[in-house]
Order: C-alpha cells, then structure tokens, then sequence
C-alpha cells in the first residue's frame, strides 16, 4: 500500500484549506507556464484547470505578476531538485555525467509542461516583470552550482566558469531540440552536445 505524504506548511504544521488551494493554483501555474509560456497563461485558465472560480484569485495572489513568480519559482525549484536525485543516485564519479544525460534526454526534451523551465521559458523572460526574473535568476543560479559541485576542481573559479558554460550549453540544446520538427535531428542534437561536453569522453 502506497502511503500519500500529507504537506506541510514551512512550520511543518498540515496546510489549511487556504494555503492547500494555494498549493494547487501554483502547482498548476508551474506546468502551465512551462506548457503554454507566459504570455499564453491566463489567470482564468488556470483557475478553471485548478478547479476554482476566477474570482478567488486575488484571495491568494496581488497580481498576475505575483502567481507568475511563484510559479516559476516553484518550476525552478523542481528542476534543480530533480537534477539533484540524479546527482545523488549516480555512481560515484558519474555525477555529471548523470546529468547531462538525463537533461539531454528524450524524455526530458518530450516533458515541456514538466521539465526544465529556463528550456520552456528562455526566450520570453527578459520580457517578464522584475519578480518573475528574479525567481528564474535564483534557479539558475542554483543549477549552475549543482553543475559546478560535481566537477573535479569544484571550488576554483574555473570550476564555476565552466559549468556556467555547461549550463547554457544544455539549455540551448534542449531549446533548439525542442524547436525542429524532425525527431531524429532532435536526438542527434541532444547526441552531439553530449558528446562534445561529457568529460574525456565517458
């Protein structure tokens, strides 16, 4: 029997029903943002996905902008955390390895409404409101650290140069890959950037 974990609130005390409803609005913003994009996410839309009426919106959010940033903020978080399971469960010395291929997946290019929001959102959020930037700033810069710890001279500068150089590396692969209309073009992209970025060739 699968036992469901109940959530909690940041004092480790159950949800209430308002902060459980607020739970969802944003659980289902995150995978909208990452689906649809920002600009293609509507507030009533999501309301209406999260089973909850237009009007209750502003019980829990001052502004779009507002459910926005915390949405992409929850999208972020996800994403570092998952990159940090694949670090952890990886043999040891294959950390970045691990990595990188899970994110150059197919399953991973495939997964927009789920995976990698700088992948989904790049291109629009220099556009986006200061708040929306900032909670997208905080992840990558989270990420690129993730990236950084797993390199042999971890703690040098060059250390974080490189996974900067990484970072973006992957994350234009997987926006490219994401954009052609041919899904062996898509592998083989994901294919080559492996190739050229995994250390010594392992």
């Amino acid at each position: 029997m699968v036992v469901m974990q109940k959530k909690t609130n940041k004092s480790g005390a159950p949800l209430s029903r308002k902060e459980a409803t607020h739970e969802r609005i944003v659980e289902v913003a995150a995978r909208a943002i990452r689906r649809s994009g920002y600009g293609g996410t509507g507030v009533a839309d999501i309301m209406k996905e999260a089973g909850l009426t237009h009007g209750g919106f502003y019980a829990h959010f001052e502004s779009r902008d507002d459910l926005l940033a915390e949405a992409g903020d929850r999208a972020g978080a996800e994403s570092v955390a998952l990159a940090a399971r694949v670090a952890a469960n990886a043999p040891p010395g294959l950390a970045l390895q691990a990595m990188m291929k899970a994110y150059l997946s197919q399953e991973h290019i495939g997964a927009i409404e789920t995976g990698c929001p700088v992948a989904a959102l790049g291109s629009e959020m220099p556009r986006q409101a200061p708040e929306v930037r900032r909670a997208a700033t905080i992840h990558i810069k989270e990420m690129i650290d993730l990236f950084a710890r797993q390199l042999p001279d971890w703690g040098q500068p060059q250390a974080h140069e490189e996974a900067m150089a990484l970072v973006c590396a992957l994350v234009g692969t997987a926006m490219v890959a994401r954009a052609v209309d041919d899904p062996k073009l898509s592998e083989a992209l994901c294919a080559a950037a492996l190739k050229q970025f995994t250390p010594h060739g392992a």
